[in-house]
């Protein structure tokens, strides 16, 4: 009774926020977006201050009979569509209720990243704002993540790096990020290549010397988009040490 009457909520909502994507599409913003992802753009078009206002008023009126848990099983839902908006309804949903997840959200959250999400926006505001909640609040071991790295999706390999940008920022283990992030340097991915990319360039502001000494060690071996994107904060001339090796 109790799982018939959950779906039948998060059906309800399901169906209320596709209505409303389908209301207020707009193809001109579809084609002004689009553009900003290669790899495909499902989308209605609906404007994110629309959105966002139409968030709030959600979780107003849903305050008192909605979980956490249930906004987990809608966001399933809203994920698997592959539609851009519904994904985005999905993941800020979380953010606002980030307060109540626990250990077990983890994996049915990251779980997103196998089965729906299908583009780096709404990967890296997943990690940013939910997936890296869990390693600085240590609701989840870091070393939880040493599992992503051989996904099979891009997006949870992606993922990986990205999430770890917040910790290094509040001073976690950066060795240990390091150690974490190893397999993922020969990943022939751009997406997962750029992720790593911006990770160690944010390391390098940190900790210079001991990202430089990183670098220097896979530089020949691994993507040039890493290096690339890892150095681009450094001077000119001063990147050139950075070249592989041919």
């Amino acid at each position: 009774m109790f799982i018939a009457t959950t779906m039948n909520k998060t059906e309800e909502k399901f169906i209320e926020i596709r209505k409303f994507c389908k209301q207020n599409a707009d193809e001109v913003l579809v084609k002004k977006y689009g553009r900003y992802f290669a790899e495909g753009y499902d989308a209605y078009g609906v404007d994110s201050d629309l959105i966002e206002k139409q968030r709030d008023n959600w979780l107003e009126s849903w305050k008192n009979e909605m979980t956490i848990n249930d906004y987990i099983l809608l966001g399933n839902k809203l994920i698997s569509t592959g539609k851009y908006e519904e994904a985005s309804f999905a993941i800020i949903f979380l953010i606002a209720n980030k307060d109540q997840l626990r250990e077990d959200h983890f994996e049915r959250i990251g779980s997103w990243l196998d089965n729906g999400i299908v583009n780096w926006a709404h990967t890296d505001v997943l990690c940013g704002h939910i997936l890296s909640h869990f390693i600085i609040s240590k609701i989840v071991n870091i070393d939880t993540l040493r599992k992503w790295t051989t996904a099979s999706s891009k997006w949870k390999r992606r993922a990986v790096p990205v999430i770890l940008i917040d910790p290094l920022k509040a001073d976690m283990n950066f060795k240990v990020m390091f150690s974490i992030i190893d397999p993922l340097m020969p990943d022939p991915d751009k997406f997962v290549q750029k992720g790593l990319g911006w990770f160690l360039r944010e390391a390098w502001k940190k900790y210079p010397e001991e990202t430089e000494n990183y670098l220097l060690r896979w530089k020949d071996t691994c993507g040039r988009t890493i290096i690339q994107y890892a150095t681009e904060k450094m001077d000119k001339e001063y990147r050139t040490k950075f070249r592989r090796v041919k």
